[in-house]
């Protein structure tokens, strides 16, 4: 698929930087002119992701996450968040619901809620070598605009 326009962030594993990247996501997906409940779910689905780098991939230090967005053709928003931390030793264990290796404070959704929000979701890690969860979702043009 062609590409549009991309974007490229790099921002430590700072919980402060949760915040950013969901509204770095917000701006960048606006383009495409979302409804609110879209902006919502790529919100979410941000929010899930970054969280689970911050937290999973860096328990016990502070370490680098990568987010591009790209729009590619017929309104396809595609988010990457990417960081080199921990990994994920089972992938597919890891994507079930309630499952986590944050304690009994963490719910086990992040995945689960990311796959709900958005169209496609794609999970690749190594132990050791980081993770990259990658997430499309289209954009339904709205009547009338454009």
């Amino acid at each position: 698929m062609k590409e549009q326009n991309y974007i490229k962030l790099e921002f430590l594993s700072r919980s402060a930087n949760e915040a950013f990247a969901r509204a770095a996501a917000a701006a960048f997906a606006s383009q495409l002119d979302p409804n609110m409940e879209e902006l919502g779910d790529i919100r979410t689905a941000v929010s899930e992701a970054v969280t689970n780098a911050i937290v999973h991939a860096y328990p016990d230090s502070i370490g680098r996450i990568s987010m591009r967005l790209r729009i590619l053709e017929g309104q396809l928003l595609e988010i990457s968040i990417r960081d080199w931390g921990r990994g994920i030793e089972n992938v597919e264990q890891a994507m079930k619901p309630l499952y986590t290796t944050g304690g009994q404070e963490r719910s086990g959704m992040g995945f689960t809620i990311m796959s709900s929000f958005m169209d496609k979701l794609r999970v690749r890690s190594a132990p050791g070598k980081g993770t990259t969860v990658v997430m499309q979702r289209a954009i339904c043009p709205r009547v009338g605009s454009r």
